[in-house]
């Protein structure tokens, strides 16, 4: 069993999202955490956890980032927290991987797949460490959350796509 601790200092997750149909909405959260089980040598055996704090949102923009804490949206003074809990890690190449388990925004849980690449591992020159990196990306739709506010634009469609596009770096201690 590998223990596999969270730098958090070098590790991220990020969405985009269609705005006005023609641009890019980008964000973050900064408050998560990620519990891994499993064997560094045989990750198609782990389980993971990852808890975001949903107030911790960051568009770069208070009035949006309000926006969205509100309950337009996330409703973070009642959900304060985004889940998503491991059911299968399947191995897909030498350093790919597809995790599927269950997303839970708000009061909603639905099966979600993303894509895991394994970076590696290295030994950490200034601390000795040896640290293990992951990329993650996945989409899903908003709208299945209950993340359902819109505008229509005068020009057709709408100010915000469905479609959330998501990103996870991270880097872990590995002992």
């Amino acid at each position: 069993m590998t223990n596999f601790q969270l730098d958090k200092i070098h590790s991220s997750i990020s969405f985009q999202v269609k705005h006005m149909m023609i641009a890019k909405a980008k964000g973050e959260f900064n408050e998560f955490d990620i519990e891994v089980e499993g064997d560094i040598n045989q990750l198609e055996s782990s389980k993971v956890k990852v808890t975001i704090q949903a107030a911790s949102i960051d568009t770069k923009n208070e009035d949006r980032d309000n926006h969205l804490r509100s309950a337009d949206f996330f409703d973070v003074e009642h959900y304060p927290t985004i889940t998503f809990i491991s059911d299968s890690v399947k191995k897909v190449s030498d350093d790919e991987y597809e995790v599927t388990g269950q997303l839970t925004i708000k009061d909603v849980t639905k099966t979600e797949t993303f894509k895991v690449e394994f970076n590696g591992q290295s030994k950490n020159p200034i601390t000795g460490s040896i640290v293990a990196g992951f990329d993650v990306e996945g989409k899903i739709n908003r709208e299945d959350y209950g993340l359902t506010w819109n505008a229509a634009l005068e020009t057709g469609g709408f100010l915000i796509g469905k479609e959330v596009k998501i990103f996870g770096s991270f880097e872990f201690v590995v002992s």
